[in-house]
C-alpha cells in the first residue's frame, strides 16, 4: 500500500449528504424491532440514508457474520450462528410493514452448511410471495460453491431478479475476492438465464483495475446474455481495507454503460454512488 493511498481525497461527486428525518428513523426501529440485519448498516452504504428515507432496504439474511473473507467487504468474520428459522417470516412482516414493492434479499456467505443456505433463501422468497403476492423479489445470492441442486432450489422458489455479483475482474481475484472463481460465478449466470430468470451482476471499480479490464467483464456479461448490470465505485469502509487505488470520473461510467449497451446487455446501471441493490426496484417491472 503506498502511502499516498491514505489521503487519495475523495471527489465532490461521491460526497452524500446526511438527511435526517422521520423515515429514515422509522426504517432503521423497524429492522431493529423485528430483529434483522441489512447490508446497508452491515457494509455501510454510502446509500443507507437515503434509502432509509424512501422506505427501502436490503435484508441481510442468514446472520451477520461471514465464511469468506473478501478485501473490500465491510462484514466481519467470526463465530457462525445456526440458522434462525423464524427469519424469513420476519422478513416478510418487515416487507409489509414498510410497503415495499420491491425486495431486495442477500446474505452472508455460509460455506458451513451443506447447500449454502439455498433452502433458507428459498424459504425467505415463499414467505415474501404468501403475504406480498404482488410484489417483485430480487435476491442476491452467493456462488454456493458451483453446486447446482443449491442454485435449483433458489430457481424453483420463483424469485422475479437472481444477482450474483462478479465483483472485480478476474486478474484481481487473487488478492480481493480469493475463494471465489471468476468462472464459476459466470457459469452461475449462466444457468440462471438458462432457467428463464432475469439475470443480473455488478463489480466495482478503483481496486487496482483498468477500464480495459472492465470491459472485458462486460464481455462476458454479455456474452452468457446477462440482462442487468451495474458498475460503481469502490468506497473504503475503514483503514483496514485496501486503499482506493483510483477515483473513477462520472463521464467514465457513462462510457461504461454506453459500451454495455453496444455489446447487447439491455440495462446497464453504471455510476459512481451505484451498488448492486441500490435503486433495485427500477427493474422491477421487467420481464423474463
Amino acid at each position: 500500500m503506498c502511502a499516498k493511498d491514505n489521503y487519495l481525497r475523495i471527489p465532490p461527486w461521491l460526497r452524500v449528504k446526511i438527511p435526517c428525518n422521520k423515515t429514515y428513523s422509522a426504517t432503521r426501529e423497524l429492522v431493529k424491532d423485528l430483529s434483522l440485519s441489512t447490508v446497508c448498516q452491515s457494509a455501510k452504504c454510502p446509500n443507507m440514508f437515503e434509502c432509509f428515507s424512501e422506505h427501502t432496504a436490503t435484508f441481510l439474511i442468514m446472520g451477520d457474520i461471514c465464511t469468506r473473507n473478501c478485501a473490500f467487504c465491510n462484514i466481519e468474520n467470526g463465530d457462525i450462528a445456526p440458522l434462525d428459522h423464524t427469519e424469513p417470516t420476519r422478513v416478510a412482516e418487515a416487507a409489509k410493514r414498510l410497503g415495499l414493492k420491491h425486495v431486495v434479499i442477500t446474505s452472508v456467505t455460509r460455506d458451513d452448511l451443506a447447500d449454502g443456505g439455498a433452502t433458507h433463501f428459498a424459504a425467505c422468497i415463499r414467505a415474501v410471495r404468501e403475504m406480498l403476492p404482488e410484489t417483485s423479489i430480487e435476491v442476491l445470492i452467493p456462488d454456493f460453491q458451483g453446486n447446482e441442486d443449491a442454485l435449483r432450489a433458489v430457481i424453483e422458489a420463483k424469485p422475479d431478479i437472481i444477482n450474483h455479483n462478479v465483483e472485480t475482474p478476474p486478474a484481481h481475484y487473487e488478492k480481493i475476492r480469493p475463494q471465489a472463481d471468476y468462472r464459476q460465478s459466470l457459469e452461475l449466470l449462466r444457468r440462471v438465464k438458462a432457467a428463464g430468470v432475469i439475470a443480473k451482476s455488478g463489480l466495482m471499480v478503483g481496486l487496482g483495475e483498468t477500464d480495459e479490464e472492465v470491459r472485458g467483464v462486460v464481455d462476458d456479461l454479455a456474452a452468457i446474455d446477462c440482462d442487468i448490470v451495474t458498475i460503481g465505485q469502490y468506497m473504503r469502509p475503514s483503514m483496514q481495507h485496501p486503499a482506493v487505488l483510483r477515483y473513477v470520473h462520472p463521464d467514465m461510467f457513462e462510457e461504461y454503460t454506453r459500451y454495455g449497451k453496444g455489446k447487447g446487455v439491455a440495462h446497464m446501471y453504471s455510476a459512481p454512488l451505484v451498488r448492486s441493490s441500490y435503486n433495485a426496484a427500477l427493474f422491477a417491472g421487467l420481464k423474463k
